[in-house]
């Protein structure tokens, strides 16, 4: 009599599945008040599907927290809306324009909205005595993003010291931190733009529709297509076109680039995203061009 033996196997997907709501319920069960970031993006939006699916059918047990910069796309607001309604959570907004008003940052008219979010940010964070923030961040994204660990400790003062860092072996992470400080967690750390878009195919995830082809009145500028709006208005010898294009990130307008690209379906956008040779980050993000260390800089300062 021969016993069968069947052989069970989690797919690459499911791994990931896997490893990222082990870490939501780690820090729900560890730390005493986190918040999950959300910047309305295909990153943000994912990691809002993996949070519920780790406490489903309870409701998420912290809030959502956006930052927004005043320059956000209308489409990527009304996807965050729409995610909030759905999981009944209780959204926080922290404003850069608020922030602006109150001191808490100073706009003088040179530095992007993209940097003022840090310290208005920080200023959330401490205000409402958050102690661990998830984030989206992938470590493919970008070169400073592919050295910080999933638990990614942030000072008194919401800095980064990369140099500084904690072990994280076996899956075991040390989330200890003294008061004032907090934790910056990334759950999607080991995933990669194509593993997202596979995961929103199979979830069938809602995400903004301008990361699919639409047509749209662009500005071609530092070697960008940027969406022309009331913030970004032409300058001596730009025009604008209208061109066929989606967005592979999403951020402030004035710095955010998009793709020439007939891709308006999931299947297109994963064929589109095989060949690809560079990151979306690289290929569409004016904030990350300013110097080889940009996104670094930012991180130290206290950037998502």
């Amino acid at each position: 009599m021969t016993t069968m033996q069947m052989e069970y196997r989690l797919s690459q997907l499911d791994q990931l599945e896997a490893e990222s709501i082990h870490i939501f319920r780690e820090v729900a069960a560890e730390f005493e008040k986190p918040v999950l970031m959300c910047s309305g993006g295909k990153d943000s939006i994912v990691m809002l599907r993996l949070a519920e699916k780790a406490f489903y059918p309870a409701k998420l047990p912290f809030p959502i927290l956006q930052v927004d910069t005043g320059f956000d796309f209308p489409e990527v607001l009304e996807a965050r809306d729409r995610w909030v309604a759905r999981l009944g959570a209780r959204l926080v907004v922290a404003s850069v324009d608020e922030a602006i008003r109150r001191g808490i940052v100073v706009d003088d008219g040179r530095t992007s909205r993209n940097r003022l979010q840090i310290g208005t940010l920080l200023n959330a964070i401490e205000e409402n005595g958050f102690t661990a923030a998830f984030g989206g961040g992938r470590r493919d994204e970008e070169k400073a993003r592919a050295k910080e660990r999933i638990y990614s400790h942030r000072d008194e003062f919401g800095q980064w010291d990369p140099k500084n860092q904690r072990p994280e072996l076996w899956n075991l992470y040390n989330g200890r931190i003294r008061p004032g400080e907090h934790m910056r967690i990334f759950p999607l750390s080991n995933w990669t733009e194509l593993d997202v878009w596979h995961y929103i195919a199979r979830e069938r995830i809602d995400i903004p529709t301008i990361y699919y082809a639409h047509d749209r009145n662009v500005i071609a500028r530092d070697g960008m297509l940027l969406s022309a709006s009331h913030a970004v208005q032409p300058r001596d010898g730009e025009k604008i076109e209208r061109r066929r294009v989606r967005f592979r990130t999403v951020g402030d307008m004035t710095l955010t680039g998009c793709v020439e690209s007939d891709a308006d379906n999931v299947e297109k956008i994963i064929e589109e995203i095989s060949v690809a040779r560079v990151t979306e980050r690289g290929a569409t993000r004016g904030d990350d061009r300013f110097s080889e260390a940009a996104m670094e800089d930012r991180k130290k300062e206290g950037y998502f």
